[in-house]
């Protein structure tokens, strides 16, 4: 079962999150940051993930601080509930595209940390949320995750088409690379002996 639960307390953010990698794509989500509740929604229903997140933040400063450690405490459940990865496909990649936005999204569940982020945004806000913020949530994730994971914005007029395209596309990746492989039954992916 891969499943997990995680909790982050800090003087900035109270963070629970519940995560079952193989679910149905269902979503509870109360960050208090509505633009990011649609963008993990998008994540767990293209990647099959069940996703639930509570979050307090000290947003009476900003959403800097709730979004990144949101970041985190995901990151933390998604290398909590991976296991060993023996017989995963370990890499996934997507391209979606939204009307005239197009992103591609490609992952590592490496155990390395690594991010290449490409997005330039047409605006720097979607209503109220600072699209500078995406940038803070992938890193704390692929921090505390241990993937490697590559972002490119390849077209795109409409910021929040922009944003959900690469949403939407992470969730694809994760759900590929989060595959058992039938080929490789129980043998880690890798020639090291280790992710």
């Amino acid at each position: 079962m891969r499943k997990s639960e995680v909790s982050r307390d800090t003087l900035e953010t109270r963070i629970i999150v519940n995560l079952d990698l193989d679910g149905t794509g269902v979503s509870k989500l109360q960050t208090g940051v509505g633009f990011l509740d649609h963008m993990l929604d998008q994540v767990a229903r293209h990647g099959l993930i069940d996703l639930e997140i509570r979050a307090e933040g000290d947003r009476h400063i900003d959403d800097h601080h709730t979004v990144e450690d949101i970041g985190i405490a995901l990151g933390q459940a998604f290398a909590k509930a991976l296991g060993d990865k023996k017989g995963i496909r370990r890499y996934g990649h997507a391209y979606v595209p939204l009307d005239e936005a197009l992103s591609r999204v490609v992952i590592d569940l490496s155990g390395r940390p690594g991010l290449e982020y490409h997005l330039d945004f047409t605006r720097a806000r979607i209503g109220e949320f600072d699209v500078d913020l995406f940038r803070e949530f992938f890193q704390g994730f692929v921090n505390h995750a241990g993937v490697t994971l590559h972002i490119d914005g390849l077209r795109g007029i409409n910021a929040h088409h922009q944003a959900e395209t690469v949403f939407k596309a992470f969730g694809r990746a994760l759900r590929m690379a989060l595959e058992a492989d039938p080929r490789m039954g129980d043998i880690l992916p890798s020639t090291k002996g280790a992710l």
